[in-house]
């Protein structure tokens, strides 16, 4: 699902839970065009065919590449480590935020969630990078 307006900032949604990408999408796409993968191996193929987003919203435990081994993939990469990842997980562990936050994602938001507050970070975010509209 995607929305079409070129001056839209391009979010990819990385979600394996079908509901949850609905949600996010719904919620979403009257502010931002939005892509959605079922795992971050697909995002990153789709990536490196020049499919830049100017965000990225991931799940940690999505199946074939899951969103730390992603978050890794992107950081260490020359072409996408500028791109802001925002980690949406079920995981409440702080740990596992430390541990995604030292790994180069920019915010992580746990489930369930407020799908105005994700959008709210995903500002915040989208203004430090210059890339904010409204």
């Amino acid at each position: 699902m995607r929305s079409t307006d070129a001056n839209f900032p391009k979010v990819f949604v990385v979600e394996d839970d079908v509901v949850i990408q609905m949600i996010i999408t719904r919620s979403l796409e009257e502010r931002f065009n939005v892509t959605a993968f079922t795992n971050g191996m697909d995002t990153l193929l789709f990536m490196r065919q020049g499919n830049l987003p100017d965000i990225i919203i991931s799940d940690l435990n999505t199946p074939d590449m899951g969103g730390m081994e992603l978050i890794e993939q992107l950081k260490t990469s020359g072409f996408f480590k500028e791109i802001p990842v925002l980690v949406l997980s079920g995981d409440e562990n702080t740990d596992t935020r430390i541990k995604c936050l030292n790994a180069g994602a920019d915010d992580y938001v746990v489930k369930p969630f407020n799908p105005r507050e994700l959008e709210a970070r995903m500002n915040a975010i989208l203004r430090r990078t210059g890339k904010f509209h409204k």
